[in-house]
């Protein structure tokens, strides 16, 4: 499978490079600092040099031509304002979903099921997470909504818990990567919305 990763020098898209890789799967890493070209190089992907905040949809289909799946997995970042949650967080994912294949996996937030309405920061993160998952969902693309709850940075465990109902707890950036590589190959979970979180289960059986 090739599969197109937007946000590719986050530490999600990293470790799902590295997974990916191991698997014998082709990455096109899109990055939009060249500065980071080389990072993306030995991870064992092809680098993509490509802004999603200003680039047009054709200019996107035509970066990842040839892709089998497109993840999701970029954002505007902790430090980043209201404005920059909407221009990446919602429009960069949609941009993405208009431009790529099929498969399309997005990496959500638990809360963007019922967003809050204040002008907070978090607050409008949400709000953008929840336009563009609604647009995922509304499009004809095999698509699959990973939802995690609070991130850490903690080494991956192989064992998670998955819900298709709202459910709040914390999970690996590492585990979070190791379930999309894993719904990627899988058809069981297109057009659906998952909620995961560590758990005691290993992800096949929690998958299943």
């Amino acid at each position: 499978m090739r599969v197109a990763i937007a946000g590719a020098h986050g530490q999600i898209a990293q470790a799902l490079t590295k997974q990916l890789v191991a698997r014998g799967d082709s990455v096109l890493g899109l990055i939009r600092n060249p500065d980071h070209i080389a990072e993306i190089r030995a991870l064992g992907a092809e680098p993509v040099l490509c802004d999603l905040e200003h680039a047009t949809v054709d200019a996107l289909s035509a970066a990842i031509k040839g892709a089998d799946a497109a993840v999701f997995a970029a954002g505007a970042g902790p430090g980043s304002g209201a404005d920059r949650k909407l221009t990446v967080d919602r429009d960069g994912a949609i941009k993405l979903l208009e431009a790529g294949p099929a498969r399309f996996v997005i990496v959500s937030s638990v809360g963007a099921q019922d967003p809050p309405s204040d002008d907070q920061v978090f607050s409008v993160y949400l709000r953008a997470k929840a336009a563009a998952d609604a647009a995922v969902q509304a499009s004809d693309r095999n698509w699959t909504i990973i939802r995690p709850g609070r991130l850490t940075d903690d080494p991956r465990t192989g064992k998670v818990r998955i819900d298709h109902e709202p459910s709040r707890g914390e999970i690996s950036r590492a585990d979070v990567a190791a379930v999309i590589s894993a719904v990627l190959a899988d058809p069981r979970t297109v057009s659906q919305t998952l909620y995961v979180n560590s758990g005691t289960e290993p992800l096949a059986t929690a998958l299943g």
